[in-house]
């Protein structure tokens, strides 16, 4: 399975249901918690960028990020890319891949480790010019079957070259058949004895196997399947400034880019959210000013929200689907939708995003007046033109021009136009000419 499905179990304590919970079979559990690290990995890397296309390596300082420094590693890919150096192993990566002392280079990893996954990923940063996130599942060297979810995020010494790519990943294991069988019966026999009056809290609630337990209890539609998390992104106060709401609507965006297996859920969620900072931006145009020149980013009159996605996905997002998102604010705006709608609209629209930027396409496109042929309009103003004194005609070193004659009434021929002696265009065509 190439694709880690699943809630965060710490987010989803509150949502424990009983019922659900008697009707699935066997359910995977998790021995480890699992919080939302590569978002938080990644709202870190974009805080770096300021005016910059990529991060500075100067300004990473690995050993000093306590939040997700033990769970990162640093790879130099200035000596190659096929096996980069490692220049930084945080302290729980390093002992879940039970590596002693000293590593130099990604090819020294210990096979079947979590580290040895890495080259799975690392290229895709080089061709991307943008972080990468991945989840999946493995095997490693313990035999023991390991979930993880990870992101690397590329940093450059010269803002131009990705010669350092800094990579943060987290992990869960899965329990032995045993552990699952003997957990299983608990939960069984809590359930059948646990008074129907009670609340919907986990039954070991300070205990590291309800949670992870109560995890995997609602069926899940591999369609529809939502791998990042989406709680806690709902409106902020009234009261709350126009940077509350790009900070909420980024974070959206962060949780789309980290995972490959992204769900219409999450992407719709996050447009929605850029929408809504759009509307609040429309109203504070004072502080949307201020946001655009904080991250560098210039507005266009002619596609207005084209600088709110890159507020919210960064400016460096792929640049179909910055203007696949701005297409579909467009369309909002022109519907009238209000805040927090959009998600809804987008799973309701026949086709979804996709369709609905296709029609919104082809709509403009209908509605543009028609553009005059260029061909046709040059060959008129040739056609018009006042006819040029041969003298007058500026030659290369060897005497030669590239010109254009019209047949006059009485038969002549008459310069009418003339190509710039340095001309590339006039170079090919004096050797085709010649050929």
């Amino acid at each position: 399975m190439d694709t880690l499905r699943g809630h965060d179990a710490a987010n989803d304590e509150d949502d424990f249901d009983y019922a659900d919970a008697m009707e699935v079979e066997n359910p995977p559990v998790l021995v480890s918690d699992e919080r939302r690290m590569q978002v938080r990995a990644y709202n870190y890397w974009t805080s770096l960028l300021g005016d910059r296309s990529l991060p500075s390596i100067e300004d990473l300082v690995p050993d000093q990020l306590e939040d997700f420094g033990p769970h990162a590693v640093l790879l130099d890919f200035s000596v190659g890319l096929d096996n980069p150096a490692i220049v930084y192993l945080g302290t729980a990566l390093r002992q879940e891949c039970e590596i002693e002392g000293a590593i130099d280079y990604i090819n020294d990893v210990p096979a079947r480790s979590l580290l040895s996954r890495l080259t799975d990923h690392y290229l895709q940063i080089i061709a991307n010019a943008a972080p990468i996130g991945f989840e999946a599942e493995f095997v490693n060297q313990r035999n023991a079957e390991i979930m993880y979810r990870g992101i690397l995020m590329p940093f450059s010494s010269d803002d131009e070259t990705i010669d350092f790519v800094f990579g943060v990943i987290n992990w869960k294991e899965v329990a032995s058949h045993s552990v699952t069988q003997t957990l299983e019966q608990e939960v069984g026999e809590a359930l059948r004895t646990a008074p129907v009056q009670q609340s919907s809290a986990p039954i070991w609630a300070d205990g590291p196997a309800a949670p992870a337990a109560s995890n995997y209890f609602e069926a899940e539609d591999e369609d529809e399947d939502d791998t990042l998390d989406l709680t806690g992104m709902e409106c902020p106060p009234d009261d709350a400034s126009l940077s509350d709401w790009l900070a909420l609507a980024r974070d959206g965006a962060a949780r789309v880019r980290i995972s490959e297996a992204r769900s219409h859920a999450a992407l719709y969620r996050a447009v929605s959210l850029s929408y809504d900072f759009a509307l609040v931006a429309k109203v504070r145009p004072d502080d949307y000013a201020e946001l655009l020149a904080d991250y560098g980013v210039k507005a266009q009159a002619r596609s207005p929200m084209t600088a709110i996605i890159k507020l919210v996905f960064g400016a460096t997002y792929d640049k179909t689907r910055i203007t696949e998102y701005a297409t579909a604010l467009d369309h909002a705006m022109k519907a009238g939708l209000g805040v927090g709608a959009l998600s809804d609209y987008l799973g309701a629209y026949r086709g979804g995003l996709k369709a609905l930027v296709q029609e919104e396409r082809a709509a403009r496109k209908a509605d543009a007046p028609a553009r005059p042929d260029r061909r046709q309009k040059a060959r008129a103003a040739i056609k018009a033109a006042v006819a040029i004194d041969p003298l007058a005609v500026a030659t290369d070193a060897d005497g030669l021009a590239v010109v254009i004659a019209r047949r006059e009434a009485d038969g002549t021929l008459a310069i009418v136009a003339a190509l710039p002696e340095d001309s590339d265009l006039g170079q090919r065509v004096i050797t085709a000419a010649g050929s």
